[in-house]
């Protein structure tokens, strides 16, 4: 049958929207990546039928006798061809019909594919589900049916519906799949709402896996994972336990328990510490890892212990050794830090390191001149610090390179170059322009220059009488200047801009208690900025102080202790060894102020402690 030209171009338009819709359902779904594209086969002319249909075209060259039968009639064609058009003109219930009926008729994963991408771009989850099942009937061995249909049951929240065919994608999957699977399953079932639900359900599905001595580490990792996302850890670490238990050489279970190491979880670390210590060829992914928990946990010792580890091990790789630098500078090993600093600018830029993101690494090589370049303030190398100082590039590292700058020459005595060097910085926004203004005011602080600090911050807050930080730091500077009455007028003042200011009550608190003064109230303000920020150590060192000061020395010995441990700060330290002085235990003392002097020897307040009492430690 000859269609008419305006049919023909219609035909012609929507034979190419087809094929641009079969390579679309080739490539747009990540999930069914693998089953081949759909194939069209040329075939004898049609006979006549009562509505139009569209015939192969057969080059002129090629005999009759080559034209190959084909699953694809014209109807089946047509009815495709329709479904699309209907999809494309509003219609989608009728397309998502047409499609999926031609799927069945051809058992074309292709085109059960389009008819789930038609039922989800109209927001038919239960459709989408149908075609995903009709797939399945119709190719019980294509996952990327099975594939999903588990994400469609997952974001319909039937969770229970997706036991079987979980257990069977699992069985499907090679041994060498199976960590990539099970990063897969602890994500999408992350995403359900009954989250418990969700763990229990994956725990029925890797019932097998969870008991075999190959997989089990990984299965009851992927299990406590859930467990974890639902908000039960103490699942998650027996999940943890069981896993290193089936699989002791799977650094699965060590990784999970890893991100649950806390104070009220001591059962977690030696989980992790087990792995690696029958485990001495161990990722060494997961021992940085741990080492950076040990950070945040403040013990050095035992994150310096884990970093040089590695760095013997693996001494090819970057990082471990920034990380290392990092804490041998904290602990005042100079010699030490610089050389292990310079060695990771030296690896940094090696194949070994290469999978590093670019940005990453530029911000750790960054991260590593300032360390140089502080190395050498310590031992007043002004030169040479600006010299690594130098090398810094890029925008906001710039900005910080010349902060630093800055306070290099205050620290040479020349403070007007300085400030002009904090002037000229780029604003870029308001927030630029009044963190320049603070960076100024810290310069004039630190050079003792206290009056025009005050002078700066007054006429500022004159200015934006509300903006909080103005309030407080005027009121610090009010404190080195001994103006007290006004100090504590800014304080109550910033009291009241911002209730929830734990700085402001911590402050003024600690100011009455240091002057021994009004102390019931003191104790009264500094409780309450425990009570909003209850695991800031400078506040518990206000609380002990006051309770010194009240009489209480052995509440103060026990606040002060805690604070020091989380903490280990100079001027923690010098409350901490004053109370300890006074109860006689001096041997001790001397020994929290030793160490308190090897982490900054000027720290005012130490000094004064230490003067006051007539104490060389």
């Amino acid at each position: 049958m000859n269609l008419s030209p305006r049919r023909h171009r219609l035909a012609a338009a929507a034979s190419l929207a087809l094929l641009a819709c079969a390579a679309h359902a080739q490539t747009s779904d990540p999930a069914a990546p693998t089953s081949p594209a759909p194939v069209i086969e040329r075939s004898a002319p049609p006979k006549p039928a009562a509505r139009p249909r569209v015939a192969a075209a057969k080059p002129a060259s090629e005999p009759d006798a080559l034209a190959q039968p084909s699953a694809l009639t014209a109807d089946l064609f047509y009815e495709i061809l329709m479904g699309e058009l209907t999809t494309r003109t509003g219609d989608p219930g009728s397309g998502y019909a047409l499609v999926l009926d031609a799927a069945r008729r051809l058992r074309d994963g292709k085109l059960f594919q389009r008819a789930v991408e038609i039922a989800l771009q109209s927001r038919s989850g239960d459709a989408a589900l149908a075609a995903a099942q009709a797939w399945q009937e119709a190719l019980p061995t294509s996952r990327d049916a099975r594939r999903i249909e588990l994400q469609i049951l997952i974001a319909l929240n039937r969770i229970s519906e997706t036991v079987e065919p979980l257990r069977a994608e699992v069985a499907a999957t090679s041994q060498i799949e199976r960590p990539l699977l099970m990063a897969v399953i602890a994500r999408n079932y992350s995403r359900a709402a009954d989250k418990k639900l969700a763990a229990s359900v994956v725990e029925q599905a890797l019932v097998d896996e969870l008991k075999s001595p190959t997989t089990g580490g990984l299965a009851w990792a992927t299990v406590g994972r859930l467990r974890l996302n639902a908000g039960d850890a103490s699942g998650a670490l027996e999940a943890a336990r069981k896993g290193q238990e089936v699989d002791p050489a799977s650094d699965a279970p060590a990784a999970l328990a890893l991100e649950l190491i806390d104070p009220g979880q001591p059962l977690a670390e030696p989980i992790v510490t087990r792995f690696l210590n029958n485990n001495p060829k161990a990722s060494p992914d997961l021992r940085v890892a741990y080492a950076r928990v040990l950070v945040e946990n403040r013990r050095f010792n035992d994150a310096s212990t884990q970093l040089q580890a590695v760095t013997t091990s693996r001494p090819d790789l970057a990082e471990p050794w920034l990380l290392l630098g990092s804490l041998q500078m904290q602990a005042k090993q100079d010699a030490a830090a610089e050389a292990s600093i310079k060695r990771f600018i030296e690896l940094s830029g090696s194949q070994a390191n290469k999978d590093t993101d670019a940005a990453d690494r530029k911000r750790s090589v960054a991260q590593a001149y300032f360390a140089l370049s502080q190395l050498a303030e310590r031992r007043k190398d002004y030169a040479a610090a600006e010299r690594w100082l130098s090398r810094v590039d890029g925008a906001d590292e710039m900005v910080a390179a010349q902060t630093r700058r800055a306070a290099l020459l205050a620290r040479q005595g020349k403070l007007p170059q300085a400030r002009e060097v904090i002037r000229n910085l780029p604003e870029r926004t308001a927030e630029d322009k009044k963190q320049k203004f603070l960076a100024e005011v810290q310069l004039l602080r630190d050079a003792k220059q206290y009056q025009a600090a005050y002078d700066m911050l007054a006429q500022a807050s004159a200015a934006s009488p509300n903006d909080s930080d103005l309030v407080y730091d005027q009121a610090m500077v009010a404190e080195k200047l001994n103006r007290l009455d006004d100090m504590e007028r800014l304080l109550r003042r910033l009291i009241e801009l911002k209730p929830e200011s734990q700085n402001a009550y911590n402050a003024l608190g600690y100011s009455f208690a240091d002057r021994k003064i009004r102390l019931d109230e003191a104790r009264t303000l500094i409780q309450k900025a425990v009570q909003l920020a209850p695991e800031d150590p400078f506040i518990a060192d206000s609380l002990g102080w006051v309770e010194f000061r009240l009489g209480n020395t052995d509440e103060a010995i026990r606040v002060l202790e805690a604070a020091y441990k989380t903490r280990p700060d100079p001027e923690i330290g010098a409350h901490f060894g004053e109370v300890l002085w006074s109860v006689g235990q001096k041997d001790r003392a001397v020994t929290i102020w030793k160490e308190a002097l090897l982490s900054d020897a000027e720290n005012e307040t130490l000094q004064e402690t230490l003067k006051r009492l007539r104490v060389k430690p």
